[in-house]
């Protein structure tokens, strides 16, 4: 199958999950915790069945990998892998703020090389091929071409905001708190922003469709360290997240050594 096609049964799985947990936003359903500040609804319960169902009745043969699913080992001996967050932002979900995303990557070997990333409530469709293009909502979308830090708007974690974990260059930076790390990235990519960054650890499912999408768009993404990522690995969780337009990227990588030593 080309991955044009892929993309484009990845986009109608993504779709067709938003459109269940659409359904459930701001009405009634269970809440459960998976562990603190880790919320699982049915929403996110119901757009894992729906993606599972329609992606791997599709291509039976490709690994799963998904935050709402048991973790199957098999998927190491796949040539490509589904790594699937149906409702990254859960937390916001709950909370009624529309800053979440169904997240989907397809893994060839070690690398994201498709991305689709869709906000049911705003409707917002982030999806990109690697190397042939990026698209949001149908239309060519870029990262920026923002060559200073002063000025960078950067999408950011409200939490690490609010611990003042960019405080010291609040001056220099345009901070926007928005929730979901896959909608962050999906924002960069779509030239929304320049960079999100994190020096915490990122689960594989959090990022892996963000990073495609981003890598699609031009931009570059890349651990704390700056070592690029290597996905359906038997460690999902990865040293953090620095997904940039490209040109900011080592700036970024220095501001994330210089929160760390702090």
């Amino acid at each position: 199958m080309q991955y044009s096609e892929i993309h484009d049964m990845t986009v109608e799985a993504a779709r067709e999950a938003g459109a269940a947990i659409r359904g459930f936003f701001q009405d009634e359903y269970n809440v459960t915790y998976k562990g603190k500040d880790n919320p699982l609804t049915d929403a996110d319960l119901a757009a894992n069945d729906v993606i599972e169902r329609r992606l791997r009745h599709a291509l039976p043969d490709t690994g799963w990998l998904s935050e709402e699913s048991a973790d199957d080992a098999v998927r190491l001996g796949k040539s490509a892998c589904w790594i699937v967050d149906p409702l990254d932002g859960t937390r916001e979900f709950t909370l009624g703020i529309p800053e979440f995303v169904v997240s989907i990557a397809y893994v060839v070997g070690d690398s994201a090389k498709i991305g689709v990333l869709y906000n049911p409530i705003k409707e917002e469709l982030f999806t990109g091929i690697v190397g042939e293009g990026a698209w949001f909502n149908g239309e060519s979308m870029r990262v920026t071409t923002h060559e200073q830090v002063d000025g960078a708007r950067i999408v950011c974690s409200r939490t690490e905001a609010g611990k003042g974990w960019f405080d010291p260059w609040k001056d220099q930076l345009e901070l926007q708190p928005v929730g979901s790390v896959a909608y962050k990235l999906g924002l960069v990519a779509a030239g929304k922003a320049e960079a999100s960054f994190t020096t915490r650890p990122r689960n594989a499912w959090d990022i892996a469709g963000g990073v495609a999408v981003i890598e699609a768009a031009g931009g570059r993404s890349s651990d704390r360290l700056g070592q690029p990522y290597r996905f359906n690995q038997a460690k999902v969780l990865k040293d953090g997240v620095c997904a940039t337009n490209g040109v900011l990227h080592q700036p970024i990588l220095d501001i994330m050594k210089e929160q760390s030593a702090g």
